[in-house]
């Protein structure tokens, strides 16, 4: 059981450090968003044929395999996208996975990266490539860390109406390369609703 402990305090620096860093990884989040919209206010391109900036958000349910423990969980997602032009833009997402948890082993991991998308008449597959952490809640809460995750990813979304999209399938592939025991992978699927904002 010291083990685990004295790993939880190597990886975070104690429960005090963890609480400040999700505070601050919240605050930066939406600093980051606040920042993109504000931008992109500044440089939407009127013409439709240029492509112009779309900003959406989005909320969804998740379920992932957990290499860890070999565990199955259930849970939240939300993501925010913005689109720029020709299909480009940037992808920043959350996943709390805290159903179906065995043994109190849970995760959270917060990602932002690229994406890209084409449409076909309602239809829009995209794919996307992101980075981030995931935080693990260990065996019995023994320990909590945080690592590097690395998302490979891709998905359908349907345009229902004129703002709200219908996220059909959404697939991500995540690699924690600096996991305590070894590389771990984790594979999830979800499905929700995005909405456009602009």
């Amino acid at each position: 059981m010291n083990r685990f402990h004295n790993l939880s305090k190597r990886q975070n620096g104690g429960p005090r450090a963890h609480a400040w860093r999700k505070t601050a990884l919240r605050i930066a989040v939406l600093a980051a968003c606040a920042g993109v919209t504000i931008t992109a206010r500044a440089q939407v391109v009127p013409s439709a044929s240029s492509g112009g900036f779309k900003l959406s958000a989005g909320g969804a349910g998740s379920g992932y395999y957990l290499q860890y423990g070999e565990r199955k969980l259930a849970g939240a997602s939300a993501f925010v996208d913005a689109d720029v032009q020709h299909g480009f833009g940037i992808e920043a997402e959350g996943h709390w996975l805290e159903w179906n948890q065995v043994n109190d082993i849970h995760a959270e991991t917060y990602s932002i990266g690229l994406r890209y998308h084409r449409s076909f008449h309602r239809f829009q597959p995209y794919v996307k490539g992101l980075i981030g952490f995931g935080d693990l809640n260990f065996l019995l809460n023994q320990a909590h860390g945080r690592y590097l995750t690395v998302t490979a990813g891709g998905g359908l979304d349907y345009h229902w109406t004129h703002r709200i999209y219908i996220r059909a399938a959404d697939v991500e592939y995540q690699n924690w390369p600096q996991f305590t025991f070894g590389a771990m992978t984790s594979v999830g699927v979800s499905a929700g609703v995005r909405v456009g904002i602009f």
